[in-house]
């Protein structure tokens, strides 16, 4: 009995010791844990983990693997599809084309997706909760339903998604080089707070088998945060000073966000946004009129359903100009709402853009004359049987040299059909050619600027082409972290439905120095590595105190450590019960091992 005195007495813990060591057992809390989450709300329904039990049985620990599986991809699919707001409008409107009516999807799809990831990041919370208090795992049913269900419609969206458009993943991949820093930063900060409930189990278990998996999987999902940065480009990450003039404005279509597409209402807020030129879309009516229309058809906006309700499937171009005057190109823009910013319009605004029509080519041009703006507009070759099928584009020529007072070197021209001609009876115009064509091929054809899709971004495209005198212009971009990259990127000029919100951007959203993110990157990989020792230092040392206070006790409890007695006359009664025997008087020294141990 000394020995074991003398032991006690040679491990006497510190006060604040012995409370880090006492395992505090939050029953309100654990009970409200266990009931959200296997809807266990008696206290006997739950149990915890014993030293050296696994935190679940082999079926739960498979629904807890779906659960894992069901957040990241939940979470990818949301990013994803997050990012694409950009083209929202092209997705809705693809579905329109195929559906025949109008619907926002687009914003449908983003709250379901939001919705799923919400419910599985709660259960990823409680569970990491319950292992953070030892708890063992045990998922009701009706929430592995819900996993499952989560589970495939990430999948089956994804799926579908890439096979529709998959050209938004290189959106995704894009998005990297603006978020990539912050993404690394939000992952490292999980997996260190994740080093909690990891440290407890891998500690408390005695299979090696387990305690290998477990701490393989996360040091090799952390090693792999920690090496992000070493394979992130950025533009964006660059040395102070060098960053370009910021891109000129295209307004696609005008500001559609503002006004009907191609209307003069549009152009005109456009221009009022800061607009530095206007992009359109030029059809030829049946009588020869240059007309704006985007799609093949007028049934998406304008009301020639109502007007010509056995011409509504007809090509926009078999319409003489009188006809097409007399369409209403505005309402559809309330009943749609396409950017939900109609409700945005008051009083004579509204009703002046209810009341729009279809626009000419002479009525921009003109616009474009008195305000100084670049033009810049896809030209559509009429359908068979339509009486300028073949003179088309010396028709639309004659528009801008012989009818509006436009300088021809305010026009981009972007129609690769006749090239050479067109050069030859004006070769004032803007040459533009809307694909990536060697450079030897460009200058033949005296290509001034190039008019590519933002997919195609690349600072060294960009450097490339500006060193022959070629300028870029990217569409469309609408969203703030897609300009910033080109701003970045040096691209000159951008196609936008925003003209209004990028024109009041003054600086990138992100921009940083090599040093800085450097010393962002490595302080932050520094500060998880310091603060996961001290976690799993912890925990070892905790299961170590725990173990040897619970060798060296007069009495046990079930044979467990995990709860302890800390009243004082328990162990005061112990001590007397020992004394007693050996015919002493209580050994104050052997309380007050105990009570420090406790």
């Amino acid at each position: 009995m000394a020995s074991t005195l003398s032991q006690l007495q040679f491990g006497r813990l510190p006060g604040v010791r012995a409370k880090l060591l006492r395992r505090h057992d939050h029953r309100s809390l654990v009970t409200c844990l266990s009931g959200l989450y296997g809807c266990r709300w008696r206290r006997q329904e739950r149990s915890s983990t014993q030293p050296g039990d696994c935190c679940c049985n082999k079926l739960e620990g498979g629904c807890f693997a779906l659960l894992v599986a069901a957040f990241c991809l939940t979470l990818v699919f949301l990013y994803f599809w997050g990012q694409a707001k950009n083209d929202y409008n092209d997705f809705d409107w693809f579905n329109f084309g195929n559906l025949g009516f109008w619907f926002p999807w687009s914003v449908v799809l983003l709250v379901i997706a939001a919705a799923f990831f919400t419910y599985v990041t709660v259960l990823m919370l409680l569970a990491v909760c319950l292992l953070s208090e030892g708890q063992k795992l045990y998922l009701h049913w009706s929430h592995k339903v819900g996993i499952v269900v989560s589970l495939a419609f990430a999948i089956g969206a994804t799926a579908v998604l890439t096979d529709m458009w998959s050209q938004e993943w290189t959106t995704l991949l894009l998005s990297f080089q603006v978020t990539a820093p912050y993404l690394h930063l939000g992952g490292v900060l999980l997996m260190t707070a994740l080093a909690w409930p990891v440290a407890l189990h891998f500690f408390r278990m005695n299979s090696r088998v387990r305690r290998g998996l477990i701490v393989g999987v996360y040091l090799a999902v952390l090693s792999a945060l920690y090496l992000v940065p070493l394979g992130l480009y950025s533009p964006c990450i660059k040395e102070d000073g060098t960053l370009g003039p910021k891109p000129a404005l295209i307004a696609h279509r005008g500001a559609p966000m503002l006004a009907p597409e191609n209307t003069l209402m549009s152009f005109e807020k456009a221009v009022e946004a800061g607009s530095d030129g206007l992009e359109t879309d030029v059809t030829i009516s049946y009588d020869g009129v240059p007309f704006l229309m985007h799609d093949r058809t007028l049934h998406r906006t304008t009301n020639v359903q109502e007007v010509f309700p056995n011409l509504t499937s007809s090509p926009a171009a078999m319409f003489t100009w009188d006809e097409l005057d007399g369409l209403n190109a505005g309402a559809w823009f309330f009943s749609h709402n396409p950017f939900g910013t109609s409700g945005s319009l008051r009083g004579a605004d509204r009703q002046r853009a209810g009341n729009q029509s279809v626009c000419s080519l002479l009525t921009l041009l003109q616009l474009a004359a008195q305000t100084d703006r670049l033009v810049i507009f896809d030209l559509y070759r009429p359908p068979i049987g339509h009486p300028y099928r073949d003179t088309w584009i010396q028709r639309t020529l004659d528009v801008i040299r012989n009818e509006s007072d436009i300088q021809s070197e305010q026009v981009l021209w972007l129609p690769p059909d006749l090239r050479s001609l067109v050069q030859e009876l004006d070769p004032e115009l803007q040459q533009t050619s809307g694909s990536r064509l060697p450079l030897e091929e460009l200058q033949s054809n005296n290509i001034v600027k190039l008019n590519l899709h933002y997919s195609h971004m690349s600072a060294q495209l960009v450097s490339a082409y500006s060193a022959v005198n070629i300028s870029t212009n990217l569409y469309v971009i609408s969203q703030p972290w897609l300009y910033s990259l080109a701003w970045c990127a040096g691209v000159h000029s951008v196609t936008t439905n925003a003209p209004q919100l990028l024109s009041a951007m003054t600086t990138p959203l992100f921009l940083m120095s090599p040093d800085e993110y450097n010393l962002m990157w490595i302080l932050t990989d520094l500060l998880s590595v310091m603060l996961i020792i001290i976690i799993f230092t912890f925990h070892w040392w905790r299961e170590r105190g725990l173990a040897f206070c619970s060798g060296n006790r007069i009495t046990q409890e079930n044979g467990t450590y995990s709860k302890f007695k800390t009243e004082m006359g328990d162990i005061w009664s112990v001590s007397s019960a020992t004394s007693q025997a050996e015919k002493k008087p209580p050994n104050l020294a052997t309380v007050t091992a105990h009570c420090e141990c406790l």
